[in-house]
């Protein structure tokens, strides 16, 4: 007569488990990319200590009004987007100032009404509460594409190569050019058209 045998039966082994579960988690968390909002750059004026009223000719100011309907006024005048950066680029390279506000570089039509130089020049957006952020990030990079623009013509007048091309060396580790000489040269560019863009409240 057979005896009758118990098999006990055999569990899976789960001693391993947690090591498994953990380098799946560094395994996740080493090959997922977290996206990130990037943000407008601005980079604020230094603070004065001057107590004297900074005194803007009204002509010098370039008015951009953005309203809840998305609708452009520019100058007191209905513009569409596609129309901004000509009309910014036009008022920035005016050059219709003498004397000392006198511009030697600027190609434009050197309109007296119109902005003294680059320098003087302020471009001032106004936005309601209403606007929806894409025609907002709309209208600004129509503007910094207008002092982008600017910048990459007079670098290829004076370097032969353009701002943002300078740019992007200056950034690149292995470009095998002077990097002291082209944050000059980018620096002067800059300088020559600063990125004065004023957001009214």
């Amino acid at each position: 007569m057979a005896r009758n045998r118990r098999f006990k039966a055999e569990g899976i082994p789960t001693s391993s488990m947690a090591d498994i579960a953990f380098l799946l988690l560094v395994f996740f968390l080493v090959t997922t990319t977290i996206e990130t909002d990037s943000g407008i750059s601005r980079k604020l004026p230094p603070i004065e200590e001057s107590d004297e009223d900074v005194v803007i000719k009204q002509k010098n100011i370039f008015t951009v009004l953005l309203n809840g309907k998305d609708q452009l006024l520019v100058e007191d005048e209905v513009m569409e987007l596609e129309e901004l950066r000509d009309a910014a680029i036009k008022f920035l390279d005016n050059g219709g100032g003498s004397g000392e506000d006198k511009c030697d570089y600027c190609k434009g039509a050197g309109d007296p009404k119109s902005s003294d130089n680059p320098d003087k020049a302020i471009i001032s957006l106004k936005n309601e509460r209403e606007t929806t952020y894409a025609t907002y990030i709309s209208v600004q990079n129509e503007l910094v594409a207008a002092y982008t623009s600017l910048r990459n013509k007079r670098a290829e007048e004076l370097f032969g190569v353009s701002y943002t091309e300078m740019q992007k060396n200056y950034k690149d580790v292995n470009w095998p050019g002077s990097k002291l000489k082209l944050k000059e040269n980018i620096t002067q560019i800059k300088l020559e058209y600063p990125q004065k863009l004023s957001e009214v409240q």
